[in-house]
């Protein structure tokens, strides 16, 4: 008797669930957009019933009660994080830090973190940063917080374990590829304020400028450092540096291009389901300020438009940073030299909602100028130069779980009936700790010199030779 009464109960939640999950969607009112594909494209009934049962399910039978809020907040999440890598909810307070972090100041590791397997995956540490300081590499899989196992936790769960006040420290356990083990590194918090452009001379007439993440005002502090290094005179070349940027404002990106090319030249188009999703950004005003404040480019040095350029790019090298090394590459204006590019082609809109969350969308595919697509590829250098001790089995867009297919990929699966293949360079690394970073800018950057002997015109080397072998003949002869 209890089981019919439980199972005419169940039966009856789930229908009430049902309807009530049918009229929440057809309340929900995004944009015009959302209306008419709900009109063009009825909803899935039988799906929505087997939602609502797997509901009712849980709210009468899991083992201790769980709050309406949860369950609805984790079937939004679910059905974001199942689209892609970079589709996201997010919560007050993860909407919040994601609103200040485009200031260029937020409190905790410094990393951009991404999910992989149900594990925390680091993309990029942000330089001079804690995270950075530490030795920790892109690829790297972060398993505990402390002594808490990261799988089963959310990314914005464990987003918050990894926040904290500044000067107190966390323990984080890494799995490497190639290391034999897991390792622990302790990092202590702190503000992270990251200066988004940096330069220097690096000898009389070439110059340096470092861009490690696109933010708000990236635009107008590249335009300072131009005219701090044009002070002096004119420059007979220069370099940007864009390795193991993870990107940031699209509006950036187009910014600090159009400082390098012609007016009204596009930068970038992007192309999507929707019509607000298929864009063309020019060197113009009107898309690199969006509104906002004067035109900081009228205040650029003479001789921008035309010095020599390198562009530098590695496999931390996302987003943004891809815009801009694709379009000066179009139209030949730099060389772009370093390794293949991370390959994050896609365009992320963030949807606030009423309760100061928002939704980031995967919405559309951005392409450079002569049409190429850099979702799951990313940028193939002009000049392909080695980091010396990198990781050369670098995670990239392609190797992420569910990323979103770039155009020849689709057409190759299409074709084959299977995935693509991984691109990339041959695995290398075998550390098994972190190890002290190269300072990139610095009299040790093996790229960086590479880049000045191409713009004076001297022998460029791809590939610094490792001292291990002559180090292991000379041991070995010693044995001997």
């Amino acid at each position: 008797m209890s089981q019919i009464s439980m199972g005419s109960k169940f039966k009856q939640i789930s229908l009430v669930l049902f309807g009530v999950l049918a009229g929440v969607l057809l309340s929900l009112n995004f944009s015009a957009v959302a209306q008419r594909e709900e009109a063009r494209y009825p909803l899935p009934v039988d799906e929505l019933r087997a939602f609502a049962e797997v509901y009712g399910a849980i709210k009468t039978g899991y083992v201790e009660p769980v709050e309406d809020k949860k369950l609805i907040t984790e079937a939004i999440n679910g059905m974001l994080t199942g689209l892609d890598p970079h589709s996201a909810y997010l919560d007050q307070e993860a909407f919040k830090e994601l609103q200040v972090g485009t200031q260029g100041e937020f409190g905790g590791l410094g990393i951009e973190v991404g999910m992989e397997d149900g594990f925390v995956k680091v993309v990029s540490p942000i330089e001079d940063t804690p995270a950075f300081r530490a030795g920790l590499k892109p690829g790297d899989l972060i398993i505990k917080l402390d002594d808490t196992p990261v799988k089963g936790m959310t990314l914005g769960d464990a987003v918050k374990r990894m926040r904290g006040k500044p000067k107190t420290a966390i323990r984080l356990t890494i799995v490497r590829k190639g290391a034999a083990q897991p390792f622990e590194v302790t990092v202590v918090r702190d503000v992270i304020r990251v200066q988004s452009v940096k330069s220097k001379i690096i000898e009389p007439g070439y110059g340096y400028l470092r861009i490690s993440q696109f933010q708000e005002h990236t635009g107008e502090n590249l335009v300072k450092h131009l005219n701090e290094l044009y002070k002096d005179g004119q420059l007979k070349g220069l370099v940007l540096d864009l390795r193991n940027d993870p990107g940031g404002l699209l509006n950036g990106a187009v910014g600090v291009s159009s400082a390098f090319l012609p007016r009204d030249a596009i930068v970038v188009t992007t192309d999507g389901r929707t019509e607000d999703a298929k864009r063309k950004y020019a060197a113009t005003p009107v898309d690199y300020l969006r509104g906002r404040g004067e035109d900081y480019l009228k205040d650029l040095p003479a001789g921008v438009k035309t010095v020599p350029m390198v562009v530098l790019v590695n496999g931390g090298s996302a987003s943004a940073s891809e815009i801009v090394a694709g379009a000066l590459q179009d139209y030949k204006r730099a060389t772009v030299m370093g390794t293949q590019s991370f390959g994050k082609g896609s365009v992320q809109t963030i949807m606030p909602l009423k309760n100061n969350t928002a939704i980031k969308l995967t919405t559309a595919r951005y392409y450079t100028p002569s049409g190429r697509s850099i979702q799951a590829k990313g940028i193939t250098p002009d000049v392909e130069v080695q980091e010396p001790g990198a990781p050369r089995d670098r995670i990239r867009e392609a190797d992420l779980i569910k990323h979103l297919q770039g155009t020849d990929e689709e057409a190759q699966s299409k074709q084959e009936g299977a995935p693509a293949q991984k691109t990339g360079e041959e695995p290398q690394d075998s550390g098994s700790a972190p190890t002290k970073p190269i300072v990139l800018g610095g009299p040790d950057d093996f790229q960086l010199k590479q880049a000045l002997n191409h713009l004076k015109g001297l022998p460029v080397i791809a590939k610094l030779e490792e001292p291990v072998q002559q180090a292991g003949s000379a041991q070995a002869a010693t044995k001997k």
